[in-house]
Formats: structure tokens, C-alpha cells, sequence
């Protein structure tokens, strides 16, 4: 009886693990901020529009910062972890409080075309 309790919990842990999502936190940089303009062109000075480098892919956020805080002006440069899902970013602030916000767009970063090189005239 022993033995089959034991085979039972090690078959509930093995279900568990195999069962959770393989969901990996990544580092993101922050490469633009930009003050958000609602359809109207109208620049909302509450929201801003945060670009975030995560892989080979920049994703443009819509990011409200509590008690209209203006830090988010200066943090093009900054790393941090992100969890990218399918509608929004999910990120942790310094005190570890967890934080949310929704993709407006994405794209592939542009990559600089290669010159040709310069070869000096036959004579």
C-alpha cells in the first residue's frame, strides 16, 4: 500500500511538471519613449509610447506610469526582464510588483545595408 502511495505521488509530480508552460522571462531594452498621441493627434501627456528591443524584435507598448510620473522620459537605454505575450508585456517593477501593458505594434528592427566596397580604378 505504501509503495503504491508512493508511485501515485511521484506520478502526480511528473504530470505537474510536464503540464506547466515553458514561459521565459527575456531581456528587453528600452530604445525610444515618445509621448502618446491619441486618433486625434492630440499628444496625451499622461501616456507614453515606450519602444522595447526583446530578441530581433521591437515591440511598441502604451505604457501609463502611476501617479503621472515623467521618469519613463529617461529610460531609453534601460534593460529589463519581460515576459512577451500574445497581446501584451508583462514586466516586474523594483519593488517586484507585477505590471502589465498592451502591445500597440511590432516590427523586426531594421538592419543597416551592407556598403560595397571601393576598389581603386584599373589602369
Amino acid at each position: 500500500m505504501i509503495r503504491l502511495a508512493i508511485v501515485f505521488c511521484i506520478f502526480l509530480t511528473m504530470f505537474s511538471t510536464f503540464s506547466h508552460s515553458t514561459s521565459k522571462y527575456q531581456v528587453g531594452t528600452i530604445t525610444e519613449v515618445k509621448a502618446h498621441q491619441n486618433a486625434g493627434g492630440a499628444t496625451v501627456a499622461a501616456s507614453y509610447d515606450v519602444s522595447v528591443k526583446v530578441g530581433d524584435t521591437i515591440y511598441v507598448v502604451l505604457y501609463t506610469p502611476p501617479l503621472a510620473a515623467e521618469t519613463v522620459k529617461y529610460a531609453a537605454g534601460r534593460e529589463l526582464l519581460v515576459l512577451v505575450g500574445k497581446r501584451t508585456i508583462r514586466y516586474n517593477d523594483i519593488l517586484g510588483q507585477s505590471f502589465e501593458v498592451p502591445i500597440e505594434s511590432q516590427k523586426s528592427p531594421v538592419k543597416p545595408k551592407q556598403a560595397k566596397p571601393v576598389y581603386p580604378p584599373t589602369e
